[in-house]
């Protein structure tokens, strides 16, 4: 057997649901027992968009494996975050159950991030990943029993069960790693003890057994409770007083397994039953239960379906969006965030779409998919990026945006090169479309509503540069009569109010703010962000205000706009009154900035006297800052709020 890297490992083990009904999930054994997730931070991701790449690639083969033969391995990369996978279904399950078993474990491992490993048991199936190689594993320091207590079970119960277990763990390792049984409980009417056994088909003969007899050990020490589960590192077994077993599929070819040189037989099936009427009488009930719970269950889940279409233009398959973006073809990639990817697609017809992949559906990802779908459906406006569908019955969430064939505005204005194509004329005009747009979003809309995350590479640029604001994942509404909104910190350094990103308090002025970066940025073609900025001694924004009390901000504007001859007094005049805006749009005190509105007068009515601007935030920069924030990160938010000065 392999041994782990460096030595052994703490495991965070997280419980969900175990032996509770769940309405849900049928009886196609969706059931979650357990997901393990590796301790940090030993076992940190060493960088997140390798990582994150990998991670997507495997799971990627491992889904097209999964839907052909039920199993599959995958290898993606090397070095530290290379990423080795498993997935495999229980020798019963249809192919149809095993792809929706695998599309449930798929979405459940990403909660394990940020750390490079952990699996996932459910009741149907298990899936694992790692950045070693660790296939022929079998047994490790964190298997386990994990029992139920619903019901105390009787002696004959007891006799019954262990006589299961012991036949499952000898059959199984003949018989292609997989055994399921059915043993009537000693002088008992009706009642049995049903067991399934299944090893990974990458172990051989000697380790599966190895492995099932370690599982058959920890799981009779369950007894005399109801239910049962052997959670090992190369199988699985559980036992139950419930019939979990599905039907035997004698029309589907077992799937052929791939041990070291395994001579392993047919798939075993050994069923002691009797059939009676009343055993009819008994299945007929559990089917009648079954179909209602499974009718009350689509009624409930076509109204939540309903309410979330009806916000839409379009609801798209997940097949069709694969096929449209060549499977999330590495070509088509437009763009890349810490939880998200966005992908060019082209319909059957010729339409070209943007499709935004939210790979990591953990509880803040799904309510993220779930704002930015609401909220973004509800607003329409010429600056603002076209929502034209999503999707959210595959393995992943995706949104379908309309494509816009410039990309955002980071790929230009922080490049020396792609620079050049932005004269000041076609800056203007972004200006003042990302403020009308943000005009819109706080003013103009029964709701308002504040974007939270306003920065160039979220202003997309369509095929003649005019601006449209994009990424409404942060997005929040705001009611007219409250003075502030109080949340979780989120959002991108560089761009955040002081008051937000200290206290938590969210006003529209926190846009206005990231607006004003946004401003000086354009003019000056550098970065506020501290990751962007090492070569400044101060922030761009205490640079830009320092120059503008010499009267010197014209040695801040980018070269490339000087390469177009704008010497002319009038254009110049027009490029100090924008940095000069967005000065007065960054002040430290939030009620000195002006609305998004009375931003847009300022910069469209040139005759208009400003105001001098007063000081920006004073970022101390020699404390170590991370790029974005995500919600609910206290450390991340603790880090933060002790780098924030207000200069006096």
């Amino acid at each position: 057997m392999k041994k782990k890297r460096n030595g052994s490992s703490v495991i965070i083990i997280i419980l969900v649901n175990l032996l509770l009904p769940d309405e849900s999930l049928g009886d196609s054994r969706l059931q979650l027992v357990q997901i393990e997730c590796k301790s940090q931070p030993e076992h940190e991701i060493r960088n997140t968009n390798i990582f994150i790449r990998n991670f997507v690639i495997t799971m990627e083969k491992l889904r097209v494996k999964m839907h052909t033969s039920g199993y599959g391995t995958a290898v993606t990369s090397s070095g530290p975050d290379a990423n080795y996978g498993l997935a495999e279904c229980y020798g019963d399950l249809s192919v149809q159950d095993c792809g929706l078993c695998y599309a449930v474990a798929r979405t459940i491992l990403p909660l394990c991030y940020p750390v490079n490993g952990g699996r996932v048991f459910l009741d149907g199936c298990f899936i694992r990943a790692e950045n070693y190689r660790f296939f022929q594993e079998y047994t490790g320091p964190n298997d386990r029993a994990v029992c139920g207590n619903r019901t105390q079970k009787n002696f004959g119960f007891l006799v019954s069960a262990r006589q299961a277990v012991k036949q499952v763990a000898s059959a199984a390792p003949n018989n292609k790693g997989f055994a399921r049984i059915q043993v009537p409980a000693s002088g008992m009417t009706n009642e049995s003890a049903y067991v399934i056994a299944h090893c990974w088909r990458t172990l051989s003969d000697d380790s599966c057994r190895a492995c099932l007899e370690n599982a058959s050990v920890s799981i009779r020490g369950c007894l005399p409770w109801s239910e049962g589960r052997a959670l090992n590192s190369g199988c699985f077994m559980r036992y139950s007083d419930t019939n979990f077993l599905n039907p035997v599929q004698v029309n589907r070819s077992p799937n052929p397994r791939q041990g070291n040189g395994s001579s392993r037989g047919k798939i075993t099936t050994i069923i002691v039953a009797s059939v009676s009427s009343i055993a009819v009488s008994v299945i007929g009930a559990f089917v009648g239960v079954y179909i209602w719970k499974r009718k009350r269950i689509q009624k409930k889940r076509k109204g939540d379906a309903e309410k979330l279409v009806k916000l839409l233009y379009n609801s798209f398959k997940y097949s069709t969006l694969e096929k449209a973006t060549g499977f999330f073809d590495e070509g088509n990639k437009l763009g890349q965030g810490g939880f998200g990817t966005v992908y060019k697609g082209v319909l059957v017809g010729g339409r070209e779409i943007a499709v935004k992949r939210l790979f990591f559906n953990n509880k803040h990802r799904a309510a993220d998919f779930y704002n930015e779908v609401n909220i973004i459906s509800s607003v329409e406006h010429k600056n603002l990026v076209k929502l034209l569908g999503c999707s959210f019955s595959g393995p992943e969430s995706l949104l379908v945006y309309e494509f816009l064939p410039n990309k955002s505005l980071d790929f230009f204005i922080f490049d020396p090169n792609k620079g050049k194509e932005l004269n000041w004329e076609k800056r203007f005009e972004i200006v003042i479309g990302t403020a009308e747009g943000l005009v819109y979003l706080h003013e103009n809309t029964n709701t308002r509503i504040v974007h939270r995350d306003i920065k160039a590479s979220n202003i997309l640029l369509d095929s003649r540069f005019r601006a449209k604001i994009a990424d409404f994942g942060l997005a929040r509404s705001f009611q007219e009569d409250k003075s502030h909104i109080s949340t979780a910190i989120a959002g991108t350094l560089g761009y955040m109010a002081p008051e937000y990103l200290v206290h938590g308090q969210l006003t529209k002025k926190a846009d206005v703010y990231s607006f004003g970066v946004l401003l000086v940025e354009i003019v000056t073609g550098r970065q506020n962000n501290r990751s962007k900025a090492s070569e400044y001694s101060d922030s761009l924004l205490t640079i830009a205000w320092k120059h503008f009390q010499q009267r010197k901000v014209d040695e801040l504007f980018d070269p490339n706009l000087m390469m177009h001859n704008y010497h002319n007094i009038d254009v110049k005049n027009e490029i100090l009154r924008v940095v000069h805006v967005g000065l007065l749009c960054a002040q430290e005190i939030p009620s000195l900035r002006p609305s998004m509105s009375k931003a847009l007068e300022m910069l469209v009515k040139k005759e208009e006297h400003l105001p001098p601007p007063s000081n920006p935030p004073y970022i101390y920069e020699t404390v170590e800052l991370i790029d974005t924030l995500e919600c609910g990160n206290p450390a991340s938010t603790a880090t933060i709020s002790q780098s924030i000065f207000y200069a006096r």
